[in-house]
């Protein structure tokens, strides 16, 4: 399932602030939330980690 284009804009948006995976909101992604990191992968938010 794909992300909304606005959603996923915030999200890298957030992700682009942040050094630890976050979800669309801002908050730190439980290691443990298998569901939430896998669409965080597929929708490529997770090349947008600070570093």
């Amino acid at each position: 399932m794909a992300l909304d284009a606005i959603i996923k804009k915030n999200w890298i948006e957030i992700q682009k602030k942040n050094t630890v995976p976050v979800n669309a909101i801002g908050v730190k992604i439980n290691p443990k939330d298998e569901r939430t990191l896998k669409v965080w992968k597929e929708e490529g938010i997770d090349a947008f980690v600070k570093k």
